[in-house]
């Protein structure tokens, strides 16, 4: 798949009928692909359509092809297409991230990038695979780029997708994701990222999610991911004291919210 012009000869159109032009991709490699699909159209008889002022059609109007009278000889479409691959989809055993409701957890993620294409020991994509760790991050070295999200950075871009709308807005303040680090094995020339999340649920949930990676000069691969919240811990017990047969015991205590 490279840049290229795909022909349609002899390609008859009636008025207002509608064209599809088939675009096939099939890359080998995980970067970034870059074409252009060009339509150039003729009236069936030969003739041209009349301009008056060639000189400003030769000028402004880069889109058409002008015959030696100054009439319009041909029109032209410019399609750019970007073609970006994605890893294959395959049965990836989720990460799984799991916290007491109303507590905090630290978790490292590493996800395994194969087939990027910086460096000449770079190979076509074969797998994905996610490995999960406990705890305690180790020092951020200097030449790690951090990013939230899908902002700029040198070589990757990172987020969290959700099955919905509603799941986001739920998750999206109890869950933050950072790069810390960035390894390349040299012969290999897989890319390992670890990430570390911090999951602080207030209630009891199960949702699943994506993280999403995409590299700067073309390439997606995808993780799941499974967060996971458990029962809290019992806040008090209330004991009442009986004070005698068909009387009432009362206890009075406190509930404080946690929001306004």
């Amino acid at each position: 798949y490279y840049n290229n012009l795909f022909c349609l000869s002899g390609t008859q159109l009636a008025p207002k009928e509608k064209l599809d032009i088939p675009v096939l991709f099939m890359p080998d490699t995980m970067k970034m692909y870059e074409a252009v699909v060009v339509i150039h159209v003729m009236r069936e008889n030969g003739e041209n359509w009349p301009y008056e002022d060639s000189a400003e059609l030769n000028k402004d109007l880069n889109s058409v092809t002008v015959s030696e009278d100054g009439g319009i000889q041909g029109i032209l479409w410019t399609y750019p297409v970007h073609g970006i691959p994605e890893a294959p989809q395959q049965k990836l055993v989720p990460a799984v991230v799991r916290c007491q409701a109303r507590q905090r957890v630290e978790k490292r993620v590493e996800v395994l990038l194969t087939g990027v294409v910086p460096g000449v020991t770079a190979m076509p994509a074969t797998r994905n695979s996610a490995v999960i760790s406990r705890n305690k991050l180790a020092n951020i070295q200097e030449e790690v780029q951090v990013t939230d999200g899908f902002s700029t950075t040198v070589e990757f871009l990172y987020e969290l997708q959700y099955q919905s709308n509603e799941i986001k807005s739920q998750l999206e303040s109890l869950i933050g994701m950072h790069l810390i680090q960035r390894e390349r094995d040299p012969e290999s020339g897989i890319i390992t990222l670890i990430f570390n999340i911090v999951f602080a649920p207030n209630k009891p949930m199960r949702n699943e999610g994506t993280l999403v990676v995409q590299c700067t000069t073309g390439g997606i691969w995808k993780f799941p991911m499974l967060f996971i919240a458990t029962e809290p811990e019992v806040d008090d017990v209330i004991n009442i004291e009986a004070i005698g047969l068909n009387k009432e015991s009362i206890v009075d205590f406190k509930l404080t919210s946690q929001t306004r």
